[in-house]
């Protein structure tokens, strides 16, 4: 038999590259005769830049650009010829508010503008940005500002950063940016379709997230209501009702408004530029996974994609995961799921990860009459 490991990342503990060489070690250790394939996935969050490079090529770059509150980061990017992959969170992620708090009316997405302007300033002609994880919700509007677009208030002066400044911005001025972007295509990679504000907007679903409180949230959500009011009068682009647009604190409405982006299905971009189809379709069975699997995983995430793919070719799909929040057989069965193995991740998540796999595959396989 051969299997196809594909995990996500399992966020917080493994990467998905860690992830899936765990995952192998532990079909190895229980199915020697098994031929294996293992490959990272993402929708556009963790993992983006380890799911990308093996087929892409190029060289990961380490830029410093300011963090979500202005310090000094050194992030991590993806320059592969003329195109580069950016993780959004690699420069304004929430991982780097651990321990300080959260501070979701004053953190910005400044420094993803840096890397996109780094990424020009190094000859990149297509810029691909991964949408999650985000420490912000300023709608981009910092991330304009760092790729030298000009964000002013009522008064003529720049825009106080991050969301807290969103009900004052009254006008946008090109600066440096629009000259920068000439001859330059930028793609969005999101795993959410909901819009900058409203109900289901970016302030009340994906604002708690990132601290903000119930005072917050609203002025938050009044902030992006006036910034999508300024964005259409310039540079005239309607983001009110972008699908997408919600993404990475609305950074997916952002890109699309000052970058001219296209916001696109992350799970499903990663998987074709991966090469997932061609290994799934001479796969007998497929793992994939993240650390947490429950009903989320099938709205946008990567191994809800990579089950849905795996059904529609008739191959069986095993999830390893962390904790699993779907118990019931024939609900997995229902998803297309043919077993769960819950791996806990202490006190060494790898090793844990590979445990796991090497005692409950056979078992599974065995209820399927697959032999390997």
């Amino acid at each position: 038999m051969r299997i196809l490991i594909a995990p996500n990342a399992f966020k917080g503990t493994l990467t998905a590259r860690r992830a899936a060489a765990a995952a192998a070690a532990g079909v190895r250790s229980a199915l020697p005769r098994a031929a294996v394939d293992a490959l990272a996935i993402a929708d556009g969050g963790d993992g983006l830049l380890d799911a990308l490079r093996p087929a892409l090529g190029g060289r990961l770059v380490r830029t410093a650009v300011d963090g979500p509150l202005g310090e000094p980061v050194k992030a991590r990017w993806l320059l592969a010829g003329r195109t580069a992959v950016i993780e959004m969170a690699e420069a304004s992620g929430l991982k780097y508010m651990n321990g300080r708090g959260l501070r979701p009316m004053d953190a910005t997405t400044r420094g993803v503008g840096q890397l996109m302007a780094e990424a020009v300033r190094l000859g990149a002609t297509e810029i691909v940005v991964g949408l999650g994880g985000s420490a912000s919700n300023d709608g981009g509007a910092g991330c304009a500002e760092g790729f030298g677009f000009r964000l002013l208030g009522r008064d003529g002066r720049p825009v106080r950063p991050g969301a807290g400044g969103l009900v004052s911005l009254a006008a946008v001025l090109p600066g440096t940016g629009a000259a920068r972007l000439r001859g330059v295509k930028v793609y969005g990679l999101a795993d959410v379709k909901n819009r900058l504000f409203g109900p289901l907007g970016s302030a009340r679903v994906f604002g708690p997230q990132k601290g903000a409180g119930p005072r917050e949230v609203r002025l938050i959500d009044e902030g992006l209501r006036n910034y999508a009011a300024v964005l259409k009068a310039w540079p005239g682009r309607d983001v009110a009702r972008l699908e997408g647009g919600a993404a990475a604190g609305g950074l997916g409405a952002g890109l699309a408004a000052f970058f001219g982006a296209e916001l696109l299905d992350g799970s499903a971009y990663v998987l074709e530029r991966a090469g997932f189809g061609r290994l799934l379709r001479r796969a007998g069975l497929l793992i994939t996974g993240e650390g947490r699997f429950d009903r989320q995983t099938f709205y946008g995430k990567a191994p809800g994609a990579a089950i849905a793919a795996a059904r529609a070719l008739g191959v069986p799909a095993v999830v390893v995961c962390g904790s699993s929040l779907i118990k019931d057989r024939r609900t997995l069965s229902r998803l297309g799921v043919a077993g769960v193995i819950e791996a806990g991740m202490e006190p060494s998540p790898a090793a844990a990860l590979r445990r796991a796999v090497a005692a409950g595959l056979p078992a599974i396989l065995a209820g399927l009459g697959r032999r390997a």
